[in-house]
């Protein structure tokens, strides 16, 4: 055995023992009062501010080069805006709910009662490393949980500095995390947490659910895959340029609900690619030094996304590359905005998330037709449709279905605390933020009760005529 092996052997062993001290940890106070949670939230968000510099200044370093700017608006902003939404409304998410009791049970009491899991396990990959790892702790401490976060290995120094931060206020038997890769990662998602939180590709998706199915461990997954964005023939394109360039180039489109293809009138791919590209020029006038324009997160990743542009020009697509200073980026991270069309659907950008600046355009003639192409595709983590009309965008909405569906608005709703997040089908299953994030991380135990009078006894054997007419009246 190598020293490799031993290492990651300790590692492993490890990982398992502060499991198990969590999971006692939670059995000698298992349902934390209002007051303990707000505590716990409130140290989780001085931790995020006190250290807001170096945190971004990490995350820059494990990007090679990532706005600063997007860090604070996308995921500092973000999370201490959710932690605030849930300190105010946490009290009232816990009280019991009232439930009504069928007519032969009465006289009864029926309530659900929010009660935590124990241990939930988080799993967080590498394009918001804060947003999608602390997001979903904010939800589990709202709901009395401990925590285990296993952050992807592709962003060591946010995982260390949140590590250690979070070791100075917070017991590592109510929180700990897991640093490190390779079989360490893998064994994560086999261990017997009460319920697994994961981020990332479907692909990975599937195999966290196998290894979650040998404990029977609950999953709640919110994964990517690619979103359409629709354009009504009436929308202004200068108006979809500004709102579609931003959430297509935000964070260089390294995101999982960044529009990934984008479908415009017949005849019009052109026109729609020269406002994108004024509206491109105008936000990122220049690339190689430009601290606004963030990398890729590594060179792999680079290189799969100039692979599937490569695909695309090599067998016909339209490729317009945008590079406004005409800089030579090959020995960096960065990857200039990319504009694709006339593409077949046996290209790799029509069949793979494309997770980088670059943007598919196709065309359609009716929307009709344009929903039965994003019907007939894994359902999407968002969908978004531009229009002004209102019965239009209805009728939109309720002919089809996704995660989200944004009018007029794309990759912003990852933001508001109050509105659900996650997809349905292939795009994920379960949800968190608000709410719905701390029901999703809690136990909704039915609790009835009975007084002193038994209703059953009138329904009990030996069964006679007065039965039968108990029966011919309640059932009819």
């Amino acid at each position: 055995m190598t020293a490799h092996q031993d290492i990651s052997n300790d590692a492993i062993a490890q990982m398992h023992a502060t499991l198990a001290a969590q999971k006692q940890a939670f059995l000698q106070k298992p349902n934390a009062s209002l007051e303990v949670r707000i505590d716990r939230l409130k140290r989780l968000r001085s931790v995020l501010v006190d250290n807001k510099q170096e945190f971004c200044e990490a995350i820059s370093e494990d990007f090679s080069g990532r706005s600063v700017h997007e860090t604070m608006f996308g995921e500092l902003l973000t999370v201490v805006s959710h932690i605030d939404l849930t300190i105010k409304h946490l009290g009232s998410w816990m009280k019991d709910e009232p439930r009504s009791m069928g007519l032969l049970q009465q006289p009864a009491s029926g309530w659900v009662q929010y009660q935590p899991l124990g241990v939930v396990g988080i799993i967080s990959p590498w394009n918001y490393p804060m947003v999608l790892s602390i997001g979903p702790m904010i939800s589990a401490l709202a709901a009395g949980n401990h925590i285990m976060l296993k952050p992807s290995s592709n962003v060591p120094k946010y995982t260390e500095l949140l590590a250690n931060s979070l070791k100075k206020v917070f017991a590592e038997s109510l929180i700990h995390v897991v640093q490190g890769s390779g079989e360490l990662s893998k064994q994560f998602s086999k261990m017997p947490f009460d319920q697994i939180t994961f981020t990332g590709s479907s692909r990975v998706g599937k195999q966290i659910m196998r290894d979650a199915a040998e404990n029977l461990t609950p999953v709640l997954l919110e994964l990517g895959g690619k979103s359409p964005a629709i354009i009504h023939p009436s929308y202004p394109v200068e108006e979809a340029a500004v709102r579609l360039v931003f959430s297509k180039y935000w964070n260089a489109g390294q995101t999982c609900v960044a529009p990934d293809y984008i479908m415009v009138p017949k005849g019009q791919s052109k026109l729609f690619a020269k406002a994108f590209e004024k509206r491109i020029i105008h936000s990122y006038p220049n690339l190689l030094n430009n601290p606004d324009y963030t990398s890729m997160i590594s060179s792999a990743q680079k290189q799969n996304v100039l692979g599937i542009i490569e695909d695309a020009r090599a067998n016909g697509a339209t490729v317009e590359e945008v590079n406004p200073a005409n800089e030579r980026l090959d020995d960096s991270q960065k990857i200039a905005p990319h504009i694709v069309y006339d593409t077949e659907e046996d290209m790799r950008i029509c069949q793979e998330e494309i997770f980088g600046p670059v943007l598919l355009i196709k065309e359609y003639e009716t929307i009709d037709q344009a929903l039965e192409y994003v019907a007939a595709r894994p359902r999407p983590l968002a969908f978004y449709y531009f229009d002004n009309n209102d019965a239009r965008a209805e009728y939109v909405a309720q002919n089809s279905i996704s995660g989200h569906f944004g009018i007029n608005q794309s990759l912003t709703h990852v933001t508001q605390d109050d509105l659900p997040f996650g997809g349905v089908g292939n795009s994920g299953t379960g949800k968190y933020h608000g709410f719905e994030g701390f029901r999703t991380m809690s136990n909704a135990r039915s609790i009835m009760k009975h007084g002193r009078i038994f209703p059953m006894r009138t329904i009990s054997p030996p069964f006679n005529k007065a039965h039968a007419l108990i029966l011919k009246t309640l059932v009819r």
